[in-house]
């Protein structure tokens, strides 16, 4: 996945793009890297959940579920509730991302997410090979 940049996925022959609110919209981005490429879009709050609905979006982000230091203008953080409507308003795939460890990914999952997006808990751990396991474990577990 390429973040932000359809035209470099386009490019590098890259299996999809993911996209921000302040980037390209999805439909755009899509005819950029054409339709065997995965597009997702990140979304912050139930109207944008609501809009990328109704996009061909191929799964939707959703959050900053907790606080993350990853980005260092993060969004708001929206916590497990935005997980749980998104999940009634759509059956594609829900991505959580924002401040997610394996300490407290098991309750995204039970919010509704699909899957979890995960930077500092993986770069930071002493074996981001074994925390990726251990993250996989537990999803296997539910």
């Amino acid at each position: 996945m390429v973040n932000d940049r359809p035209d470099v996925a386009a490019l590098a022959g890259a299996g999809g793009v993911h996209i921000g609110q302040e980037d390209l919209p999805v439909e755009d981005a899509r005819a950029i890297c054409g339709r065997h490429c995965w597009v997702g879009i990140s979304t912050h709050n139930e109207a944008q959940v609501r809009e990328a609905e109704t996009t061909s979006a191929d799964y939707i982000a959703v959050g900053p579920i907790f606080p993350t230091a990853t980005k260092q203008q993060a969004d708001p953080v929206v916590g497990l509730d935005l997980i749980r409507r998104a999940r009634s308003i759509s059956r594609k795939p829900l991505v959580a991302i924002g401040g997610i460890t394996v300490e407290n990914a098991e309750q995204v999952w039970r919010a509704g997410a699909d899957s979890v997006a995960v930077a500092r808990d993986l770069l930071a751990a002493a074996d981001p090979a074994a925390q990726a396991r251990e993250y996989l474990r537990r999803a296997a577990n539910l």
